[in-house]
């Protein structure tokens, strides 16, 4: 039985629920997607309620990168070029995964990682070069990757690596910037977090490996063979723990939750973490809320024992390629039931999107637009936000 049907997804509910935003078209449909009613059959059923995570004192997040991809034109082009958005990403021949002259959508996982295994993960520049002679729009790759530094009651600190970014280039860049990478040669940082097999997300990873090779991992349930397969070919010498579906502590005031909900180009499950600030309520931190804002909102409400919504931050998965569709608008006036009083967004969420929240009176925290990110509408490369009580 092929791996989707015994998670209860056929080819055809994937076009279904996809086709969902019906005008949007394929592509504009990346956003309405994660917003459509037939997702919700893919969520948990009733979970127990008022589940006590504890309370931590406060949070940072650095933006290392929120720029995933620099063209939205390159990358849509080559996804239609490469069979749509049902399409597995490993075949793409996109970087790292290049075959050497390899042609859009008919690559392999097996013969891309064959070409650069010998140089992972210590050599990776010998690697990314070979991408960059073969592999199509190589130079489109960014990544996506934050660290989250959190605050204990007790005055002790953890720190929490989400995601490790696309490019190796443009990822060890970014790393070296925000001084990431001597944080993990000192082992500074507690454990990585993947939120989804994503080229964007999770690609990067030798980059990670690079500077610290047993960090702990975690990952979310539904990683297909190639991903797996590629942690190991990256020389990863860590734990490795595949969460399941559903709320999963971490640390007081922090919990992973999965969200097993299929995604577009072939990934199963998000990975998005909570944390309960002493204080303040409660803060999202997501990757691309594949899931939805509001799912991810709700998830909290009828899970987590806290006193208020506090604050998010990350991809929301709107309008990732400035795509307005009407069906936006109803989610923007939405998000004021959950009262936040603090949006960091970037990434997936949509400079247009972002805008469209400032011009309802949302309180978006904004960036500086340095690094290459586009806009000081939201937070973006470099940009940090703190979430803590007043006073």
């Amino acid at each position: 039985m092929a791996e989707e049907e015994k998670k209860g997804l056929s080819r055809r509910d994937f076009v279904k629920g996809l086709i969902v935003g019906g005008a949007a078209g394929t592509l504009g449909s990346m956003g309405v997607y994660s917003y459509s009613p037939w997702r919700k059959s893919h969520f948990a059923k009733a979970a127990p309620k008022n589940i006590d995570i504890g309370e931590c004192k406060s949070l940072k997040i650095t933006n290392i990168s929120e720029t995933s991809w620099f063209d939205n034109k390159n990358l849509m082009g080559d996804i239609k070029g490469a069979g749509g958005l049902l399409v597995n990403q490993y075949t793409y021949n996109w970087p790292p995964f290049a075959e050497k002259k390899g042609q859009l959508g008919k690559g392999s996982y097996e013969k891309g990682i064959k070409e650069i295994k010998q140089w992972l993960p210590n050599h990776l520049d010998k690697a990314w070069q070979f991408q960059v002679e073969n592999a199509v729009h190589p130079e489109n790759a960014g990544g996506y990757a934050c660290l989250i530094d959190v605050e204990l009651l007790d005055g002790s600190r953890k720190k929490v690596l989400l995601d490790s970014g696309w490019s190796f280039d443009w990822t060890e860049k970014c790393f070296q910037r925000e001084g990431i990478d001597r944080m993990l040669a000192r082992r500074e940082i507690d454990c990585l977090v993947i939120s989804h097999e994503h080229f964007d997300h999770f690609w990067g990873f030798p980059v990670t490996v690079k500077y610290n090779p047993e960090i702990p991992m975690l990952i979310p349930e539904g990683f297909y063979t190639e991903g797996l397969q590629y942690i190991k070919d990256c020389g990863y010498r860590g734990k490795l723990t595949v969460v399941k579906p559903g709320l999963n502590p971490l640390f007081p005031g922090c919990a992973t939750y999965v969200f097993a909900i299929p995604i577009i180009c072939r990934v199963y499950g998000e990975q998005s973490l909570y944390f309960n600030v002493k204080d303040a309520g409660m803060v999202s931190v997501t990757g691309c809320c594949h899931q939805s804002i509001i799912q991810f909102a709700e998830t909290a409400q009828k899970t987590i024992k806290y006193k208020k919504n506090f604050g998010v931050y990350g991809g929301l998965h709107i309008s990732p390629f400035e795509d307005w569709d009407p069906k936006y608008d109803d989610l923007v006036f939405a998000l004021k039931k959950y009262n936040f009083e603090k949006i960091g967004c970037n990434h997936c969420t949509g400079i247009v999107c972002a805008k469209k929240f400032i011009e309802a009176g949302y309180p978006v925290v904004r960036g500086t637009a340095r690094f290459r990110s586009k806009d000081t509408a939201y937070l973006g490369n470099g940009d940090t936000i703190e979430f803590k009580a007043a006073g």
